[in-house]
């Protein structure tokens, strides 16, 4: 039969979140570990294997790219031993995720308006208007509802003191939700049991809050509006998201040659004639939406989408510009954002950060590079990251002089150590920790916002390794908010 803790705590480096709850009189894991305890090792691995044949059948996949930029499609890796969050934990990770997208909304309604937060030197101005992702069509225009950031990613880390931090903001396309979907459905068929003998907060309900909340802005009364997914293609690495909340939400997925401007609207071509568009959720960057508006040469937008959007004829989730909120240097002053805005302390802070667009801040990198974490400011995925610590004095070098070749395009942080959490590992068939992080989904309409319960916890799959995307290999859990035992 499997004791988990067999042999596991001394491989524990730092906080891990199963060794806390043992500490703690196991309040969250106690029903995990005791099915465990009536479980062989021989059991587990069937489990998983169904699990992972449970992902096969509905197609869940995604592009893992290799240095050369070449990707292979794979199923996406899951671990059976679910992420649990209490729900006072969880009360806390909402409200901060709440608030700190109320603030991010009300900050990119002021940078492209007003500008009170520049004239008040609460931010520098030159950080947004030098960010590749701040969009001049945008300035003085509000769209429908005011909202901008429709659907949120806020990463998050617990670090070895136990608290919540916030790691990054993602407000242009953050993408994942329907792994936090489809693990929930692989776990109720693979370990029911536990669903018999917990009360999970349901994931379940998250098209329904998408679909109203983009009903929300649409700027129309509820019988007339369509809605539509507009996606790259096939070839995207995360089309089978795109497909499955297209289909959740019963909207249709379409691509930019599906649609038309016409007498500035836009239009859906159908055999039976076009039909109207008014909430367009794209999954596709700002540069490709239209290629009279950015590049000329995009073959994946829709020509005239921008003039359409600023006539307010149609809504586009998230807004055109949004990205200025996900440059990493404009994310360490989130915290003074919630400040101006909401005049609020704020309640997840942030990682600390140092902007090597700032000399004193610069030189303190500098001096210290070797027990630092530099990141590029405008890139996703875990691409670009230098953990400096496992660099030779050669390597050092060469990250300092690119830094110091363009300060604005890198942050740095001290290195955090994720929290661990008990994980899996086929390969060798043992039970292992593995480093962590949360990523939270908020949905944000006219008709108030709502946050996905648990959220997508994802898992670096390599020892001691803290890059957990899954586009460099790492590999995700099934989350749950626990309310109580029946």
């Amino acid at each position: 039969m499997i004791d988990i803790f067999d042999e596991y705590e001394s491989k524990i480096v730092g906080f891990d979140e199963l060794i806390k709850d043992k500490e703690n009189g196991l309040p969250n894991y106690k029903t995990i570990v005791d099915l465990l305890k009536q479980m062989s090792l021989d059991d587990f691995k069937a489990m998983s294997d169904l699990a992972k044949l449970s992902f096969l059948n509905q197609g869940v996949t995604y592009a893992l790219y290799d240095k050369e930029g070449e990707s292979t499609e794979q199923i996406f890796p899951f671990d059976l031993i679910p992420r649990i969050i209490s729900q006072e934990e969880w009360s806390q990770i909402s409200e901060g995720v709440i608030q700190r997208n109320k603030a991010l909304n009300m900050f990119m309604n002021d940078a492209y308006n007003e500008g009170r937060i520049f004239k008040e030197k609460i931010i520098p101005e030159e950080l947004i208007f030098s960010s590749e992702h701040y969009c001049k069509q945008m300035v003085d225009f509000t769209p429908n509802g005011g909202i901008y950031n429709h659907i949120s990613g806020t990463d998050i880390i617990r670090h070895s003191d136990g608290k919540y931090y916030v790691l990054e903001d993602n407000v242009r396309n953050p993408s994942g939700v329907s792994y936090v979907l489809t693990n929930r459905i692989a776990m109720k068929r693979v370990l029911s049991p536990l669903f018999n003998k917990s009360i999970v907060t349901p994931v379940d309900n998250y098209s329904e809050k998408l679909i109203h909340a983009l009903w929300s802005v649409s700027g129309r009364e509820l019988g007339d509006i369509f809605c539509v997914l507009l996606t790259p293609g096939v070839y995207n690495s995360a089309y089978y998201e795109h497909t499955f909340l297209a289909q959740k939400m019963g909207i249709e997925l379409v691509e930019g040659s599906d649609l038309v401007v016409e007498d500035g609207f836009v239009y859906m071509k159908t055999i039976g004639g076009n039909i109207r568009v008014d909430v367009i959720y794209r999954r596709i960057d700002d540069a490709f939406i239209d290629p009279l508006a950015f590049r000329k040469d995009s073959m994946l937008g829709v020509a005239g989408l921008m003039e359409c959007y600023i006539k307010g004829n149609v809504t586009i989730v998230n807004a055109p510009g949004t990205g200025i909120s996900d440059d990493k240097a404009v994310c360490s002053y989130v915290p003074d954002m919630i400040k101006f805005y909401l005049d609020e302390e704020t309640i997840i802070p942030n990682v600390p950060t140092y902007l090597c667009s700032r000399p004193k801040e610069l030189a303190h990198v500098i001096e210290n590079l070797d027990k630092m974490v530099v990141k590029p400011v405008d890139m996703s995925g875990g691409y670009g990251v230098t953990i400096c610590d496992a660099l030779s004095k050669e390597e050092l070098e060469g990250v300092k002089q690119k830094i110091q070749a363009n300060p604005r395009k890198f942050i740095a942080q001290p290195k955090i150590m994720l929290s661990t959490h008990a994980t899996y590992i086929d390969e060798e068939e043992i039970f292992e920790p593995r480093h962590i992080d949360l990523r939270t989904y908020s949905i944000y309409g006219t008709n108030g916002q709502f946050v996905l319960n648990g959220g997508l916890t994802r898992t670096a799959l390599v020892k001691n390794n803290l890059i957990v995307n899954s586009s460099q290999g790492g590999g995700s859990k099934d989350t749950w908010v626990l309310q109580n035992e029946r």
